[in-house]
């Protein structure tokens, strides 16, 4: 169980969320905001986007929403449309997402959005605008049934020693099945036991550059 998420000023001036009885934050201390963009829009949406129009998105953990946010500002920016599909089990109240301070970094045009994303209705798709869709699905990531593939997985869960079962051989193997041949699984996390286990699970996996505070991160294929 998470409780009361506190909000903490990363280094590139961005919130993250610490949790204290996990002992993990949501975003890198070291940047949450620079650490989203690498990982996940730089590593992957711009990989995907150069060769869809549409793109259909599956983030494990839906959590501040700034994976989303990041990636509508992409599908503005490069004239994508995007189906942005994602799982939680413990949503953040909208009194602590109200405090997120992305839109101060992003722009203040952000702010109606991003709001409109944490107070979607949950199990329901939501037509946000012509570049968005979102479906947020409240409850565990193996019970997601999509209605076509999904091009690229973003996979933030807190870390393996903080939720090891996140980080299992059959959820591998049920993003491996969740995935469109070709499509792309991105994380931060570069363990090697971790990387032997997507392997296992039927991925080709690269070890990449990772974002500032972090040496590597891991972007897996589905061929």
């Amino acid at each position: 169980m998470i409780k009361g998420p506190e909000l903490i000023i990363s280094e590139d001036g961005s919130h993250t969320l610490y949790v204290a009885n996990l002992d993990e934050h949501y975003h890198s201390i070291h940047g949450a905001i620079q650490e989203s963009k690498h990982v996940y829009i730089d590593a992957g949406l711009k990989l995907v986007g150069a060769q869809l129009e549409e793109i259909n998105i599956f983030e494990v953990g839906f959590g501040t929403g700034l994976n989303a946010l990041l990636s509508y500002q992409y599908a503005l920016e490069n004239n994508k449309k995007l189906l942005y599909h994602t799982a939680e089990l413990y949503p953040i109240s909208m009194e602590i997402a109200a405090q997120l301070n992305y839109t101060d970094l992003l722009g203040k045009d952000f702010q109606e959005f991003f709001l409109s994303l944490h107070e979607s209705e949950w199990n329901e798709k939501i037509v946000l605008n012509n570049y968005f869709s979102l479906y947020k699905h409240l409850g565990n990531i193996y019970e997601i049934i999509p209605g076509k593939k999904f091009d690229i997985i973003y996979f933030d869960a807190f870390a393996p020693e903080k939720q090891e079962s996140l980080w299992s051989l059959i959820i591998f193997k049920t993003m491996f099945e969740l995935l469109a041949s070709g499509g792309i699984l991105l994380t931060y996390c570069a363990k090697g036991s971790v990387r032997r286990i997507m392997r296992e699970a039927g991925f080709y996996v690269e070890r990449i550059p990772g974002p500032p505070g972090k040496r590597q991160m891991m972007r897996a294929t589905k061929f």
